[in-house]
């Protein structure tokens, strides 16, 4: 299996695209702030999902990678919330995103809780 078949980076993924879109009709002033920090850390979710699956063998490893993960995909929610107060996106758009981003924290809280059920055995 390769890590791009994984759920949660599908997923993960997608989201970063959307975002990508939704985040080109921000501000200019926002270029180098929000528009740059929400890209890198709905990217970065799916990037550390990779990193993580290829680094399977090692259970700890593979963990701690999810879990930068996880915390990216957080960070990406607060980023959300941030476009919506400065009224950059819909309540109904950030609703929608919000949701991805929950679907998505609880497909990498699975495997964090499964690391065998993706080939990463945890010695006893």
């Amino acid at each position: 299996m390769d890590f791009k078949e994984l759920l949660a980076y599908k997923k993960s993924f997608q989201l970063a695209m959307t975002i990508f879109e939704l985040s080109k009709s921000f501000p200019k002033e926002e270029k180098y702030s929000l528009t740059d920090q929400i890209r890198r850390s709905s990217r970065s979710t799916s990037a550390n999902i990779a990193e993580a699956y290829r680094k399977r063998l090692y259970p700890r490893h593979f963990i701690s990678k999810l879990t930068d993960s996880d915390g990216e995909n957080s960070e990406t929610d607060v980023w959300l919330d941030f476009a919506l107060e400065c009224g950059y996106i819909s309540t109904e758009k950030h609703n929608y995103l919000h949701s991805e981003t929950v679907e998505i924290g609880k497909l990498i809280n699975f495997m964090i809780h499964n690391p065998n059920k993706f080939g990463s055995n945890i010695p006893k």
